[in-house]
């Protein structure tokens, strides 16, 4: 394909191709990601550099047997020997009724900056070097960047969906150690998304001026001295790979295996009154169509603690019966409480602020154990010292059931939205 040709016509060229060759359904997504990035290492400015990547995906059906294949080498040659080795694929493929591809979805998305403003950039990353050394000198930024992404693709199927995507935003990243003489931290990182780098500082944006407090404070971090049973707090981040957990439950591979402990469960109540999580697919980066190319309309999961949606794919509709809730990949929102998070954390008498929470997969019931990450012991209300070899077990699923409290505050990171959330009756060790 020629490489002037546009997105739509390199779809609209390779869906041809694959309706030729025999496809029963076929779909075509041509795409391209911009990026403008002022990358800092090491405390310092480091290189401005762009970059583009062409891609073409495709997915194909013949006789209920699927393949999918994706190629960055979009030549006339290459596209049609990626076509006919997707056809060679999908004929050995295993038969599944439950198949099929993207029908009659129209949509043609227009969102965020679509140019990059090379000089607020430079200024962003000048910000966040000079909020580093004046506030937490004592941090090491070993990676970070400022960046403009765009993203422009064309989602063509023989099923007439026709899907147009011009999405644009801005991402600011930081991500480093902290040292005081021979005392070192452990990693720490965090990002944001925007529509406008003016509407905070660099540090302002998904949490990177509280990372990078925190990190400095965690140089100097301790076991417990026992055992105990008390609260956790969860940061945003934190917050993130519980409701991660959830989302999962929620999905096609747990719903097809019959392993989800919510399957049965909609219209009951599986989290506390206090929490409710519903998507912003609008959110900065976030374009509202699902991986299998269906426009994903708003959508709550809880509302006050009960769960109001499964969120199977096309597939896993088909597979399971269950009725298809497409999701983006990405915009979630929990509503903030009206806990101050000072109030919140003096409320904790035995407990941990937790940075990151590592569950690994934890068992069919939601048992695990893990150990938690850039955290800090709460005593008597009062945030200590850092925490280092913890861990923590109980039950996931029960979490969601014993949040005691929800933060007024929040962080934004784009993809998310999220509190703090106080859960009792977790182990320590």
């Amino acid at each position: 394909m020629a490489a002037t040709m546009s997105l739509h016509d390199q779809a609209e060229q390779a869906l041809a191709l694959m309706k030729a060759a025999g496809f029963d359904a076929a779909r075509a997504e041509a795409s391209r990601l911009s990026g403008t990035e002022l990358n800092l290492a090491h405390n310092e400015p480091s290189l401005l550099r762009s970059t583009t990547v062409d891609k073409l995906a495709l997915a194909g059906i013949v006789d209920g047997r699927m393949a999918a294949t994706e190629l960055s080498d979009l030549s006339d040659d290459a596209v049609r020997s990626a076509v006919s080795a997707l056809f060679a694929d999908a004929r050995t493929a295993p038969q599944d009724d439950a198949n099929a591809l993207t029908a009659g979805q129209h949509a043609d998305l227009l969102q965020g900056p679509q140019e990059a403003d090379e000089a607020r950039l430079a200024d962003k990353v000048a910000e966040l070097l000079h909020f580093r050394e004046t506030e937490t000198p004592a941090m090491m930024l070993e990676e970070g960047f400022v960046s403009h992404q765009r993203l422009e693709s064309k989602l063509l199927s023989s099923g007439g969906s026709d899907i147009g995507c011009r999405l644009g935003w801005y991402r600011v990243t930081a991500f480093g150690t902290a040292r005081i003489g021979q005392r070192v931290s452990s990693f720490n990182y965090a990002e944001g998304t925007t529509n406008d780098l003016r509407a905070a500082p660099a540090q302002g944006f998904g949490g990177i001026e509280p990372m990078l407090r925190d990190t400095v404070r965690q140089v100097d971090a301790q076991p417990i001295a026992s055992k105990f049973v008390g609260d956790i707090v969860l940061t945003p981040p934190a917050v993130a790979s519980l409701l991660g957990w959830l989302q999962g439950q929620l999905s096609d591979m747990h719903l097809i295996a019959g392993s989800s402990l919510y399957r049965e469960r909609l219209g009951q109540a599986v989290a506390a009154p206090l929490l409710s999580l519903k998507s912003r697919f609008d959110a900065p980066g976030v374009a509202a169509i699902s991986a299998d190319g269906h426009v994903a309309p708003p959508v709550e999961l809880l509302r006050d603690g009960v769960l109001m949606n499964l969120t199977p794919s096309l597939y896993g509709s088909r597979k399971t019966g269950l009725r298809q809730v497409p999701i983006a990949g990405a915009g979630w929102d929990v509503p903030a409480g009206t806990t101050p998070l000072a109030e919140l954390l003096a409320g904790v008498r035995h407990g941990a602020l937790v940075g990151r929470l590592s569950m690994g997969n934890p068992a069919p019931n939601g048992d695990f154990s893990g150990v938690i990450k850039n955290s800090f012991l709460v005593e008597g209300g009062t945030v200590g010292p850092a925490l280092r070899e913890v861990m923590v077990s109980g039950n996931i699923a029960r979490m969601l059931l014993d949040v005691l409290a929800v933060s007024r505050e929040r962080i934004d990171t784009g993809g998310w939205n999220l509190p703090w959330l106080r859960i009792g009756g977790m182990h320590f060790s």
